[in-house]
């Protein structure tokens, strides 16, 4: 069984992406990576090469202005990163810039590759999500935060990533898949106040197609205010990946969070209290088909 690893990334060190990370933790498992680099405005490329020299290859790309609408750029990096593994490997694992696999899962990871490899119906595996918000002490607690995502897919270049690149499909279908007993960490909304606010505007041109010049104005009027923008959160009780300490350590900014209070509609607040009370998240957007053991 042979593993690649693939992303896409483009001016991690601006928006402070911890892309190192990401790479990192589930390099150990992959025998080589493809990373699709866009062209950046910092050091992302050098970054990128200094990982692990002699298991990335490196895509050159610039991202497409015409796709700066509902975040298909990010599908169309997703694929281009994709398309550059050679067709020796049987598995793609696919980490966004954010995401980081827990140490701890690696070995359950693998096992999964192995089991379903020779199960062709098997097109892709499923993993839990947490996503931290703030800091690295809280995650998000309600239904706004998708709980489960595909992160690994078969080397079958029909497989085309979806929308603004969260899953993928093949032909336009969504996929056959098996969940791995294993969890993606998201860190996506853990920077410093100011480095969030310049990210989510930077992320406005790519889904509301606003110009560079309007979203860098907008970011540096203020800073991202976590306090005041939750929907709902619960405290993280688990361990990071050991990958991601020394990250963890740098963090130098505070957030205020009072785990009582909840920003969500009526109709979201009830379906919140019926999920804790049974269990079952109703209405639940899936991008995936789980088929049975």
């Amino acid at each position: 069984m042979k593993v690649c690893g693939f992303t896409f990334i483009r001016n991690a060190e601006k928006f402070d992406f911890p892309i190192i990370e990401a790479i990192t933790s589930v390099m150990p498992i992959c025998d080589h990576f493809v990373v699709a680099v866009g062209k950046s405005e910092d050091s992302t490329r050098p970054i990128i090469q200094n990982i692990s020299p002699e298991k990335i290859t490196i895509i050159d790309t610039v991202w497409d202005d015409n796709l700066i609408k509902g975040g298909a750029v990010y599908a169309d990096e997703t694929n281009k990163a994709f398309d550059a593994i050679p067709a020796e490997f049987d598995w793609c694992f696919y980490i966004q810039g954010d995401e980081v696999l827990h140490e701890k899962y690696l070995a359950e990871v693998q096992k999964s590759m192995l089991e379903n490899l020779d199960r062709k119906e098997i097109e892709g595996l499923l993993f839990g999500f947490r996503h931290f918000y703030g800091t690295y002490d809280y995650v998000g607690d309600c239904r706004h935060w998708y709980r489960n995502e595909i992160r690994i897919i078969r080397n079958d270049k029909s497989i085309r990533s979806y929308r603004d690149a969260q899953g993928f499909r093949k032909n336009g279908n969504k996929l056959n898949v098996v969940p791995v007993n294993a969890e993606i960490y998201h860190y996506g909304w853990v920077r410093h106040p100011r480095f969030m606010q310049e990210k989510i505007e930077s992320v406005k041109q790519f889904y509301d197609g606003i110009s560079e010049k309007e979203a860098l104005k907008k970011a540096t009027e203020q800073e991202f205010d976590y306090g005041g923008k939750y929907d709902a959160l619960a405290r993280f009780e688990g361990t990071h990946p050991a990958v991601m300490q020394a990250r963890i350590q740098r963090l130098n900014w505070k957030v205020e969070i009072d785990l009582k209070k909840t920003n969500l509609k009526l109709k979201y607040r009830i379906l919140h209290k019926m999920e804790k009370w049974f269990g079952v998240r109703l209405f639940e957007y899936r991008n995936y088909r789980i088929l049975k053991d």
